[in-house]
């Protein structure tokens, strides 16, 4: 049987058998391979896809946390601009107020008698002509007291409009409170 193999036609067959086997043993080793290959491969995506979704989850976080402090900062800032436009408005209106009451009194000192003799008091000598004269011609000189009173109201809201916005643009939104700082 052997002899019978060994005939060209059986030797070719004999050949091509080894070669098929051959080849069939070099692709199940290179099946196995890929399989290997394919396994890194899809976990390298997973770890990459996990990456990628760790890094979105960072970012989010990280513009979640900014927008927070974004608020914080705005609060703070509208708080402090709050308390400079209330302290303003009363600095000027205490101002005012004393200049008007202070334009009262000269308004009252200048029409009342320099003599008022019936309070039970020591009399007060009045003015003599000569100074009488130049306190009537001083309104005539400059303002008179109405509008040297509005002058001066107008001087005092130029003021404390300037105090205002020198006041408001040190507020410095990016700053840190001031409890926070160590």
């Amino acid at each position: 049987m052997i002899l019978r193999l060994l005939n060209p036609q059986g030797i070719a067959g004999l050949a091509a058998t080894i070669c098929l086997g051959l080849l069939l043993l070099l692709q199940k080793a290179e099946t196995h391979h890929w399989k290997k290959q394919s396994g890194q491969f899809e976990q390298l995506y997973h770890a990459d896809q996990a990456a990628f979704a760790q890094t979105i989850a960072g970012y989010r976080a990280a513009a979640d946390a900014a927008r927070a402090a974004d608020r914080t900062a705005g609060e703070r800032a509208r708080a402090e601009q709050a308390a400079i436009n209330e302290r303003t408005a009363n600095d000027y209106e205490t101002r005012l107020a004393a200049a008007r009451t202070r334009a009262g009194e000269l308004r009252s000192d200048a029409g009342a008698p320099a003599n008022s003799g019936g309070r039970g008091t020591a009399a007060v000598p009045a003015l003599s002509a000569a100074t009488g004269g130049a306190a009537a011609t001083a309104p005539q000189a400059g303002l008179p007291a109405p509008d040297a009173l509005t002058a001066t109201e107008q001087a005092i809201q130029l003021d404390e409009l300037i105090k205002w916005v020198r006041r408001q643009s040190a507020v410095d939104p990016n700053a840190e409170p001031a409890d926070a700082k160590p």
